[in-house]
């Protein structure tokens, strides 16, 4: 619990289909499957009194449950496709514990497996951020700068090439951009009753937690996978 009995629930949602890259939540990066790396941090954390995966595969649950996640149900497969908003997952396993086990949560913690590079004190420190400004702000998300700004991204229209976004000034030097940041998946916390009102980490109240530039990676590909694996053996020493 943190600070004045605040319950907190960390839900790290693994479906077993996935098209830019079958099997990444169990595949091996670094001798471990992709799942294990979340499990493993989360479990350090002071404050989370429940690590549940949801998911809906037995072999991704025998596997999180011997890294030491909870897998107290199976997940619908309605609620197991490439379109099911993740908000629709985290009420179906709140309702779990509501109605099963009679548990309600303060905070819930979004954790991405395929965002891995998180350091151990990541959680609590964005936890302990929100819980202290909880008078001003309902959510928290990490985020980790960009180098590829909006201010030079394109779209095709027919065959010409067109600023993506046209209102923003386009710069000699980078350096001259305002920083632009991007949502990388460290953790998404917010106010139970905030998220279920609002349906969106996102919230009207909202606040950030920067992460560090090597953080700053989400797998979706087999591309994306090996450039992790790289950061994971370089940043922490790994084989």
């Amino acid at each position: 619990m943190i600070g004045d009995q605040k319950r907190v629930i960390a839900i790290i949602p693994a479906r077993s289909g996935s098209k830019g890259l079958p099997g990444k939540n169990i595949r091996l990066l670094c001798g471990k499957p992709l799942i294990d790396w979340t499990i493993l941090t989360a479990l350090k954390s002071r404050f989370i009194d429940e690590l549940v995966v949801s998911t809906d595969s037995r072999e991704i649950a025998d596997i999180a449950r011997r890294a030491g996640a909870s897998v107290p149900f199976f997940r619908p497969l309605t609620l197991a496709t490439d379109k099911t908003p993740t908000i629709d997952v985290i009420d179906h396993t709140l309702d779990y514990f509501r109605s099963k086990k009679t548990l309600m949560f303060d905070y819930v913690v979004l954790l991405e497996p395929t965002s891995p590079l998180r350091e151990d004190d990541d959680i609590d420190n964005m936890l302990l951020r929100l819980h202290e400004k909880a008078g001003v702000f309902d959510a928290i998300v990490s985020l980790g700068e960009v180098s590829e700004h909006p201010s030079i991204m394109k779209r095709l229209s027919g065959e010409e090439i067109k600023p993506f976004c046209p209102e923003l000034q386009i710069t000699v030097r980078r350096q001259d951009n305002q920083p632009a940041f991007f949502p990388y998946g460290v953790a998404y916390i917010a106010k139970t009753k905030s998220l279920m009102a609002e349906r969106t980490f996102y919230t009207k109240r909202c606040t950030y937690y920067n992460i560090k530039r090597y953080q700053n990676y989400e797998i979706d590909d087999i591309y994306d996978f090996l450039a992790v694996e790289n950061v994971m053996r370089y940043q922490w020493n790994l084989q």
